[in-house]
């Protein structure tokens, strides 16, 4: 299910000399503590408002970040039109119905990943992105580290040869807060395993076909406090074919102490790269190529890079009047490999992927100096 894109916009002056943009939060947990601190902390940007169900949630964490506006409810800030961003961190679940709301009312919006749980609501957010004036980008940032964006440009200009075959790993002990994780439309996929599809997907490009073997390891866990029964798979092997018999696997779970191992490895016909650390943590890269007969090692050239760094990207892509190279498209994408990998853990088939998307380029782009600029997005594509 290939879906259209909307149109580029004219490019506007440096974003950085606009503004600043009023964003409004929904949510109120952990991870937007986190993207609130680094919105204030990489960008001239601000957090205008915060929405929560709790009206005393609202306004300690308005009071804590220097939000000037608390609501206790989303609609009432979703509906107030001096907010110009909205970035969505609620439960999983609570993700389509929060961004919709936000993408009808002309926001742009950054949501937490995954963007929806069904297919039908991904589709949903993608139209409403398409036909309406808001950018909507999905988490995770991986695709904009800038070690990924090194490596993909190495794939591409066929430093290992044709990439056949590939890895990826994340995963940990799992939460112990928030029983959402653990109940359906949570799980390791979700929450751990987006983030490898993303980063394979991103390099490698669209996927035809997923298999996996996924479950239930631990039945109980310790959530809060208090003993919680777990609904959602938290271990999972998924196996992904991109076509002429090239494949990677995905290993993640809620069943993992610790690990030390690439977060990525790619081998190709010719060499092999090993992204070091997590995808959204590199720790640079190691290279072999056979006609060297050694391994390079690739220090981390951003070691400060955030996995917040979504955040900025917005910031510019709305300033340039130019889409964001994490596109809904990418997000859909990613999220139908997830749903199909859930199925076919549960009756060990394997799942057709109907959808695609154009995957970034990584080339630099000469207008913005050595930074590796992803994809072109300036021009209208077919």
């Amino acid at each position: 299910m290939a879906l259209p894109r909307s149109l580029p916009r004219p490019r506007t002056p440096d974003p950085m000399d606009a503004p600043p943009l009023r964003w409004g939060v929904l949510g109120t947990g952990w991870i937007a503590e986190r993207f609130a601190a680094a919105l204030h902390a990489g960008t001239r940007q601000q957090v205008y408002a915060v929405g929560s169900r709790s009206p005393g949630s609202a306004d300690r964490f308005a009071a804590a970040v220097g939000a000037p506006t608390a609501y206790g409810s989303y609609e009432a800030l979703v509906a107030d039109p001096a907010v110009d961003v909205v970035y969505v961190a609620t439960p999983h679940n609570a993700h389509h119905g929060h961004a919709r709301m936000a993408l009808e009312a002309g926001k742009h919006v950054l949501v937490e990943k995954p963007m929806a749980v069904t297919l039908e609501e991904a589709a949903q957010l993608v139209e409403l992105a398409r036909r309406g004036p808001g950018y909507l980008l999905p988490a995770p940032h991986v695709i904009l580290s800038p070690t990924l964006q090194t490596i993909g440009r190495r794939i591409h200009r066929g430093h290992i040869g044709q990439v056949l075959s590939a890895r990826a790993l994340y995963g940990h002990s799992g939460p112990t807060w928030g029983p959402w994780f653990y109940r359906r439309g949570g799980g390791s996929l979700f929450d751990l395993a987006v983030y490898n599809v993303t980063s394979l997907t991103g390099l490698l490009g669209p996927v035809q076909r997923v298999t996996s073997m996924t479950g239930i390891a631990i039945p109980e866990r310790i959530v809060d406090g208090e003993k919680v029964r777990v609904e959602a798979e938290d271990n999972a092997h998924v196996l992904l074919d991109f076509g002429d018999s090239r494949f990677a696997v995905v290993t993640t779970g809620f069943t993992i102490q610790q690990y030390r191992c690439p977060a990525i490895e790619l081998y190709g016909s010719t060499g092999t790269i090993q992204m070091l650390g997590d995808d959204w943590d590199p720790n640079g890269y190691e290279l072999w190529q056979n006609e060297v007969g050694a391994w390079q090692i690739h220090s981390e050239t951003a070691p400060d890079w955030p996995w917040t760094d979504g955040l900025r990207h917005l910031v510019e892509s709305i300033g340039d009047n130019v889409p964001p190279i994490i596109t809904p498209e990418h997000g859909y994408h990613v999220l139908e490999i997830m749903l199909k990998a859930q199925e076919s853990g549960r009756d060990g088939q394997a799942r057709a992927i109907e959808s695609t998307f154009t995957p970034p380029s990584f080339e630099e782009r000469p207008d913005r100096g050595s930074a590796p600029i992803a994809h072109d997005r300036t021009r209208t594509e077919e």
